[in-house]
């Protein structure tokens, strides 16, 4: 320091600190052809996703009369939700929506739960077998539902489940519980062994370890398994109209199958059911995206 007069001068050495602390330049960002390519082929990608749903939205809430009209319109004069009165007045489409999130829900749930256990077992114990159970587990993704949709018919025939809601719960938890093993057994695989370790020298036993330890470090992968088990069994058409027979047991997919018929197509009633549809699953991953994230990625990657 050096004082002159009424002057007082400091000088000083700028520390590490001080110059992590100092402003940086952004960098200029720098248009290139290949990130020209790249955002015109994303924005084509994008377009190309969403101008369906879309169209679906925009004849939902055209008037019937004006659904096959030419011109075309790429939005409606008069927008009308009268598909939306006609189709709760004229169908059953409440008690649809309420079956599908009944069945839908109770099986994810119980799929991932059964999924959770026998992926702790998978990733944690050593036995014979281990890599056939695996094989098996994705070799089930692969086969097609109408393969064994006759024996299948069969079965639930002689048990008195079809056309039942509990028959076709039971039907989803079996399909989901392959694949959600599989994903879950990653996420186990991703977390050390010392955690339940320590839990169970504490005093935990082996289930409390899972529950109590495993369970809420693994709070993404659960989210995402049940997400993807609800869209599945949401979304799932094939086995749904052929074991459900009534309205009252009908869900979702099966009804819109419905607006279908030999000679006609119900566009108005079908795109307003479509839409309606979609929102559940859309409203889902929009709320739990950053828990669908970290699921995927912290099973992605083994440390």
């Amino acid at each position: 320091m050096t004082i002159t007069g009424t002057t007082v001068t400091e000088t000083r050495r700028l520390t590490v600190p001080d110059l992590a602390k100092a402003p940086r330049p952004k960098p200029k960002r720098r248009i290139t052809p290949g990130g020209v390519v790249r955002v015109v082929g994303l924005g084509l990608w994008l377009l190309i996703t969403l101008f369906p749903l879309y169209w679906i939205a925009l004849t939902s809430i055209k008037s019937p009369g004006t659904i096959n009209r030419f011109p075309i319109e790429y939005w409606p004069s008069e927008p009308s939700f009268d598909n939306y009165v006609t189709l709760f007045q004229q169908s059953a489409f409440a008690t649809f929506l309420g079956n599908s999130a009944l069945v839908a829900i109770i099986a994810g749930a119980v799929a991932t739960l059964i999924a959770l256990l026998s992926a702790y077992v998978i990733a944690r114990f050593e036995f014979r077998g281990k890599g056939t159970v695996l094989v098996a587990f994705l070799l089930t993704q692969m086969i097609p539902a109408f393969i064994a949709l006759g024996p299948l018919y069969s079965m639930m025939t002689d048990l008195g489940l079809v056309d039942t809601k509990p028959g076709l719960i039971l039907v989803y938890i079996a399909i989901c519980i392959p694949f959600s093993t599989v994903m879950l057994r990653g996420f186990f695989e991703n977390v050390p062994d010392a955690l339940e370790e320590a839990a169970m020298i504490d005093g935990c036993s082996r289930f409390g370890a899972l529950f109590r330890v495993l369970v809420p470090v693994m709070t993404p992968g659960i989210i995402a398994a049940f997400i993807f088990n609800f869209v599945n069994c949401w979304n799932e058409l094939f086995l749904s109209v052929v074991l459900m027979n009534t309205d009252a047991n009908r869900t979702v997919p099966s009804a819109l199958n419905g607006f279908i018929s030999t000679f006609n197509i119900d566009w108005g009633s079908m795109s307003a059911a479509a839409v309606l549809t979609i929102l559940p699953t859309m409203a889902m991953f929009a709320l739990a995206s950053r828990w669908i994230v970290q699921g995927l990625t912290a099973g992605a990657v083994k440390e």
